[in-house]
C-alpha cells in the first residue's frame, strides 16, 4: 500500500530529493488551427492533509450544497487501523481533523469529522469521514469548493492527475488499464486502476483523489504500489486475472474505483446500502 506515512518513513523521504509541489495541469500548445482537448486546471483546492495520509472534500452528482460535507481517503487510512478482510466500519464516531488546501496547496483552514460514514479494504480501499460542516459553510468561510465523484466507469487512456494533500504534490499520469483482482497481504480488491509508470505515488499519498483531467471530476482514490517485487505481500501488490495468473509488476502503483460509491448515498447524504445500484460491501 502507499501506506500511511510513518514518522520514520517521512524523514527518510524528506531527505531525498523531488518534495516540491508539483505544477498543475499545463496549458497545452500549438497553432490556433487545431483544437486542444479539453483540459480542467486540477489543482489542489478541495484536497486535504490527514495526519498520515492525503485526501478530498468530495460530493456526489446529487449533492445539496447545505448537505453535510463528507472527505475521502482511503480505508487503510483509517485512525482506529487497518480494517481487516471481510469487515465494514459504518457510523463510527470520530473526531479526526483535515488540513484544508487551497488552489496552491497552502492550508487555509482545519475541518473536523462529526464520524466515519464508511470504511472498508474489503473489495475496494476507502474511508469516507463526515464533516461538522456543510458544502456551504465551508464555502463560506474558505471558498473551497468540493471535488465531485464521477458516476460512471473510468476509461482506458484517460490521462489523470493523482492530487497528494500531504506531500502537495501532483503526480501526471493516464489510466493504463484496469485489474480484475489485485492482491495485496490478506486484502482483495475488484477492477482496480493501474496507473502508467508516470505516477509514481509514494507513501504519504494514499487516499489522494485521481482527477480525470477532461472532466475534473474524481474516477479513483489512491492506494497502493508494487515496491519490491515481490508476490501479492504487504506493499507488493499482485494482479490476478479471470484464470488466476498472476502478474507482479515492480514499481507500478494503483488506486481504486469510485464511481460505485454515489449509488449508495441518498438525500442528505445519507449512506444507504440497500439502495438500488449500490453494491459496496455490507457489514
Amino acid at each position: 500500500m502507499n501506506k500511511p506515512l510513518l514518522a520514520t518513513l517521512a524523514a527518510l523521504v524528506i531527505t531525498g530529493s523531488g518534495m516540491a509541489p508539483a505544477v498543475a495541469a499545463q496549458q497545452s500548445g500549438g497553432g490556433a488551427a487545431k483544437t486542444a482537448p479539453t483540459v480542467k486546471a486540477v489543482d489542489f483546492a478541495g484536497t486535504v492533509a490527514l495526519s498520515n495520509c492525503s485526501g478530498s472534500v468530495i460530493r456526489f452528482p446529487a449533492s445539496a450544497d447545505s448537505d453535510p460535507a463528507l472527505v475521502l481517503t482511503n480505508g487503510h487510512c483509517l485512525e482506529t487501523g487497518f480494517p481487516q478482510p471481510g469487515q465494514v466500519i459504518v457510523n463510527q464516531s470520530s473526531s479526526r481533523s483535515f488540513g484544508l488546501l487551497n488552489s496552491s496547496g497552502s492550508q487555509v483552514g482545519t475541518l473536523r469529522a462529526s464520524k466515519v460514514v464508511y470504511s472498508t479494504m474489503t473489495d475496494t480501499d476507502i474511508t469516507i469521514y463526515q464533516l461538522t460542516r456543510s458544502y456551504a459553510q465551508i464555502k463560506s468561510s474558505y471558498g473551497i469548493s468540493p471535488l465531485t465523484l464521477n458516476d460512471s466507469h473510468p476509461v482506458a487512456g484517460t490521462a489523470i492527475k493523482v492530487v497528494s494533500g500531504y506531500w502537495k504534490r501532483i503526480y501526471s499520469c493516464n489510466v493504463d488499464g484496469f485489474v480484475y483482482r489485485l492482491k495485496e497481504g490478506g486484502w482483495t480488491w475488484k477492477d482496480s486502476v493501474r496507473y502508467t509508470p508516470a505516477c509514481n505515488t509514494i507513501g504519504g499519498t494514499s487516499g489522494s483523489p485521481v482527477v480525470d483531467v477532461a472532466t475534473g471530476k474524481v474516477v479513483a482514490v489512491n492506494n497502493t504500489g508494487n515496491e519490491d517485487g515481490e508476490r501479492c505481500t504487504e506493499d507488493n501488490p499482485c494482479e490476478v486475472d479471470q484464470n488466476g495468473n498472476v502478474t507482479v509488476r515492480e514499481g507500478i502503483n494503483y488506486a481504486e474505483e469510485t464511481y460505485q460509491i454515489p449509488a449508495c448515498f441518498t438525500t442528505g447524504n445519507r449512506l444507504d446500502l440497500t439502495a438500488a445500484g449500490c453494491v459496496l460491501p455490507k457489514p
